[in-house]
């Protein structure tokens, strides 16, 4: 057994035991958990807030105090024909953001949360090796409509020859940039060397070409994404338009959750759905 599957295999003896045994739950290691950020993710309608060209109404860029102008993000995620990353939790991702001259190479473990209960999966985190120690990730939740997911993420940036404006790599180009840079909790998840097996047998889903609109909302950044995504038949497109804000807090995060999901259905923008995006990508293409 690996160093990094034998942690997981007691952490769910422990948990067994103290569910059984009506315990309260307690980290399986000793270093304490990550303290995440937040991030509040709210779908609109694009059938109400886009026009014709796919671009946000005057009335919602009026509402939130957004330019015309938007920062376009090309995107792409590396797996295997069987999503065998994408099905042991984590995500590999290369990123091209107008502006940037090198791409954002993400690797993210993701923790779904049962129940609200995220100190739980802060715990499970922990036992996993992601803990308040390691300063190359970062623990943000995921706070949707009613979903909500703790996502661990390390993040490099890298160039590749060949490219230029918002182009992203090729399948062997892309798979070279996301080896070079792989953390070691990825490469050693399931057994020695089993990120890099994972990304040499990996083909490219995507790219989704996202624009971005930043505005403002009682007092905070707001933005605004437009996703192309390809439909389920494969012969047009369906447009995903989210709106989130960033907040150190939970109370705030709760709040303004409640707050802005109201401000969206008084105007009849809302749609009451959990955003799926990355999983949408991973099924279309």
């Amino acid at each position: 057994m690996s160093n990094s599957a034998f942690p997981r295999v007691l952490y769910s003896a422990a948990l067994s035991l103290a569910l059984n045994v009506g315990l309260p739950l307690c980290p399986a290691v000793a270093a304490s958990n990550m303290v995440p950020d937040y991030e509040v993710k709210l779908l609109m309608n694009p059938n109400v807030v886009l026009d014709a060209d796919h671009k946000l109404k005057s009335t919602v860029l009026a509402t939130f105090n957004m330019p015309t102008s938007v920062t376009k993000m090309n995107v792409q995620f590396m797996d295997t024909n069987g999503k065998d990353i994408y099905n042991n939790g984590w995500i590999a991702r290369i990123r091209k953001t107008e502006g940037d001259k090198d791409f954002e190479l993400s690797y993210k473990k993701r923790y779904a949360i049962d129940n609200g209960n995220i100190n739980e999966a802060l715990y499970k985190a922990n036992a996993e090796g992601f803990d308040a120690s390691d300063k190359n990730y970062e623990a943000q939740i995921e706070w949707g409509y009613q979903k909500k997911t703790l996502s661990i993420t390390n993040s490099k940036m890298d160039s590749k020859a060949g490219y230029s404006g918002m182009d992203l790599p090729s399948n062997s180009d892309a798979r070279s940039l996301l080896k070079k840079n792989i953390p070691g909790k990825m490469n050693n998840w399931l057994y020695p060397g089993w990120g890099l097996s994972m990304l040499d047998n990996s083909r490219k889903y995507g790219p989704v070409l996202a624009k971005r609109s930043v505005g403002s909302w009682s007092g905070m950044t707001l933005y605004i994404e437009v996703w192309p995504i390809l439909n389920a038949s494969g012969t047009g497109t369906d447009y995903i338009v989210e709106a989130s804000f960033k907040t150190k807090s939970e109370t705030t995060a709760s709040a303004k959750h409640d707050e802005l999901q109201a401000y969206l259905i008084a105007r009849g923008w809302f749609i009451a759905e959990d955003s799926l995006k990355t999983q949408l990508i991973m099924d279309r293409y």
